[in-house]
C-alpha cells in the first residue's frame, strides 16, 4: 500500500488547515490511489462502462444535430418555410373562424368553394413549384448562371395558367349544381368561388417567384414575404366580411376579395427583391428571360407528373367534403371546421415537405445523396413529434377548438350537434395526422430527387381505388353516417405513407438527376483563368466550387450546400485593362 505524508506547513495540520482537515484530503487521496490500482475492479469497470454509454450518447446526438443533413440544418432550412405555411394557415384559419361566426352557412360553403378552387390552382402550382428541384441541383452542381433560366420558365408557365384559372370562374354555377347542397349553400358556393378564381393566377406567381429563394435554401424570405401577405390578408378578412368602419359588409364575398390580395401582395414584393442588378450579376435573373425550350421541356418532363399528383390528392380531399356535404349541412358543417383545424397540423408540415425537397435536390446536385437520405429521416422524425404532439392535444382538449366555430347566432345547444360529430372526427385526425407526416416527407424527398412520375401513379392508384371508388360505392348503395368517410380517410393515409417509405428505402432515387449533364463546371474554371467569359455563363464568372463542403465542414455542421451562396470570381486582368 501507497503511504501518504501529510504535508508539513504552518499550523498543527499544515498549509494553514487543522489536522481534521488534512486527514480527509489524505484519506481521499488514498481512495484515489486504490481505485486507480485496481482495488476494486468491478466498481471501476461499471463506472467505465457508463462513462462509454454516456459517451457514446452525447457523440450521437452531437452527430445527428450538426453535419449535412443534420437536425440543424434541417431546421436552418425548414422552420422559416413552416413558419410561411403557418402564415397561410393562419389566413385560412381566421377566414374560417370569421365566416363561422357569421353565419353556418357561409362557412358551409367556403370550404367546399375554397377547395374547389385550390383543386385547379393545385395543378399549375404543383408544376410552377418544381423549379424550386431545378435551382436546387443547379445550386448544388455550383452551375449558379442557370438558376435565372430556370426561374423563367417558371414565370412563363404563370401567364396560360392564370388565364385557364380565371375562365373557371365562368363554370361556377355548373361545378357546384352537381354538388347537391342546400340551394342557398350552393349561391354562396358559387361566389366565392368566382373571386377566387379570378385572383389565383397571384398564387401561382407567388408560389414560382418564391423558388429563387427557396431553392437555394434561403428560406427566411420566403418567410417574411408570406407573413406580409397575411398581415393584409387577415385584418381585411374582418373589415369586408363583417363590414366595419368604411367597409362595407361582403360576408363570404369580403373573404375572398381578401384572400385575393392577401395573395397579391407576396407578387409585389418577390418581384422588387428578386430582379435586382446583383442577382443578375450572379444569377442571369434579368438577361435569361427568353424561353429557353430545352429547359421547359425539362420543367414540363418532371413538374407535370408533380403537379398532377398535387391535383389527384387535392380531387380525393374534394371529392370526401363533397361526399360528406350530401349526407346533411351539420356533417358538412362540422367536417368544414374540422378540415380548417386538419390545416394547422397539415400546412406547417407542408414546409417541411418543401424543406427535404430543397435539400434532397441540392446533393443530389452535389452527388451526395446519402447527405439527402440524412435529410429525409430528420425531417421525418420532426414532422412525427409535430403532427403527434397536436394530435394529443385534438384528443385530450377537443371540446374549447370547437367552440371558436360557434356562430353568433346560435346557442351552445344549437351547436352541439356540430361539436359531438366533430368530438369524433378530430380523432381521426389525430390517429391519421402522423401518417401524413411521413406521406409529405417521404414524398417531398422523391420529388426532390425527380422520382415524380412514381409519386404521381402512387397517387393516383391511391385516390382512385382506396379513397373515390369506395367513398362512391358506400354513398351510392348503403345507408352510411359520417363515420364511414372518415375511416376510409384514415385508410388513404395509411396506404399513402406505406407506399412512399416503402420506395423511399428502396434508393432508387438515389440515381436520378432533373438537370442536364453538362461540363459546365470545368468550362466555367476554364474560363475565369483566362479571363474570358463562357458563352452560357454571366460575367462574372460564379466559382463553381462555392457550394462544395469539406469534410471538416461537414462534421462541425459550420457547412452545408444549402446556406453557401457563389462569390464572383474577379477578373485577373480588370486591373491591367483599366490602367
Amino acid at each position: 500500500m501507497f503511504r501518504y505524508r501529510l504535508p508539513a506547513g504552518p499550523g498543527a495540520g499544515g498549509f494553514g488547515r487543522s489536522p481534521a482537515a488534512v486527514r480527509a484530503s489524505g484519506a481521499a487521496w488514498i481512495h484515489n490511489i486504490e481505485y486507480y490500482m485496481g482495488a476494486n475492479p468491478c466498481q471501476r469497470a461499471a463506472d467505465t462502462a457508463v462513462d462509454i454509454m454516456n459517451a457514446k450518447l452525447k457523440q450521437s446526438v452531437v452527430r445527428s444535430w450538426t453535419g449535412p443533413g443534420g437536425y440543424r440544418q434541417v431546421l436552418a432550412v425548414g422552420i422559416p418555410l413552416v413558419m410561411s405555411m403557418i402564415s397561410n394557415t393562419i389566413m385560412q384559419f381566421t377566414d374560417r373562424v370569421f365566416l363561422s361566426n357569421y353565419s353556418l352557412e357561409t362557412i358551409a360553403a367556403a370550404l367546399p368553394a375554397g377547395i374547389a378552387s385550390f383543386l385547379f390552382i393545385s395543378f399549375f402550382m404543383g408544376v410552377g413549384e418544381y423549379v424550386s428541384v431545378f435551382v436546387a441541383q443547379y445550386t448544388g452542381a455550383g452551375r449558379h448562371e442557370r438558376v435565372g433560366a430556370a426561374l423563367w420558365q417558371g414565370i412563363w408557365f404563370c401567364l396560360p395558367a392564370w388565364v385557364i384559372l380565371a375562365s373557371l370562374g365562368l363554370l361556377a354555377e355548373t361545378i357546384f349544381g352537381f354538388s347537391g347542397h342546400a340551394p342557398h349553400v350552393v349561391e354562396l358556393e358559387v361566389t366565392y368561388f368566382r373571386i377566387l378564381s379570378m385572383g389565383a393566377g397571384f398564387a401561382v406567381l407567388s408560389a414560382v417567384l418564391s423558388c429563387f429563394y427557396s431553392g437555394r435554401g434561403m428560406t427566411k424570405a420566403v418567410m417574411l414575404v408570406n407573413m406580409a401577405g397575411m398581415l393584409i390578408n387577415v385584418p381585411l378578412d374582418y373589415f369586408l366580411i363583417y363590414g366595419v368602419g368604411p367597409f362595407p359588409e361582403m360576408g363570404i364575398a369580403g373573404a375572398g376579395l381578401a384572400t385575393v390580395m392577401g395573395g397579391a401582395m407576396p407578387c409585389v414584393l418577390f418581384a422588387f427583391l428578386i430582379f435586382r442588378q446583383e442577382n443578375e450579376r450572379l444569377f442571369r435573373i434579368r438577361s435569361a428571360w427568353r424561353p429557353d425550350m430545352e429547359l421547359l421541356r425539362r420543367l414540363m418532363r418532371y413538374g407535370l407528373p408533380g403537379g398532377i399528383q398535387f391535383f389527384l390528392d387535392m380531387f380525393a380531399v374534394t371529392f370526401f367534403i363533397f361526399v360528406v356535404g350530401r349526407l346533411g349541412t351539420t356533417e358538412l358543417a362540422a367536417t368544414n371546421i374540422i378540415m380548417s383545424l386538419d390545416s394547422v397540423a397539415f400546412l406547417p408540415c407542408v414546409g417541411l415537405q418543401i424543406a427535404v425537397s430543397i435539400l434532397v435536390g441540392q446533393y443530389i446536385g452535389a452527388g451526395k445523396p446519402d447527405h439527402g437520405a440524412r435529410a429525409t429521416r430528420h425531417a421525418a422524425h420532426l414532422g412525427m413529434l409535430y403532427m403527434g404532439s397536436l394530435g394529443v392535444l385534438y384528443v385530450f382538449a377537443p371540446e374549447p377548438i370547437l367552440h371558436l366555430f360557434r356562430p353568433m347566432d346560435m346557442t351552445p345547444e344549437q351547436f352541439l350537434p356540430v361539436e359531438h360529430m366533430g368530438v369524433i372526427m378530430l380523432r381521426f385526425v389525430a390517429a391519421y395526422s402522423v401518417l401524413d407526416a411521413l406521406v409529405l416527407v417521404y414524398s417531398g424527398a422523391l420529388k426532390g430527387a425527380g422520382d415524380t412520375r412514381f409519386v404521381m401513379w402512387t397517387i393516383l392508384a391511391s385516390s382512385l381505388g382506396v379513397m373515390i371508388v369506395p367513398l362512391y360505392v358506400s354513398i351510392a348503395f348503403f345507408r352510411i353516417d359520417y363515420i364511414v368517410p372518415w375511416t376510409i380517410f384514415f385508410s388513404y393515409a395509411l396506404t399513402l405513407a406505406t407506399v412512399f417509405a416503402i420506395r423511399f428505402h428502396q434508393g432508387r432515387w438515389r440515381e436520378m438527376r432533373v438537370i442536364e449533364e453538362s461540363t459546365a463546371p470545368a468550362t466555367l474554371a476554364t474560363a475565369a483563368t483566362s479571363g474570358k467569359p463562357h458563352s452560357g455563363a454571366a460575367e462574372p464568372v460564379a466559382e463553381p466550387a462555392a457550394t462544395s463542403v469539406t469534410e471538416s465542414e461537414s462534421e462541425s455542421g459550420a457547412g452545408s450546400v444549402a446556406d453557401v451562396e457563389p462569390r464572383p470570381e474577379r477578373d485577373k486582368n480588370s486591373k491591367g485593362q483599366g490602367k
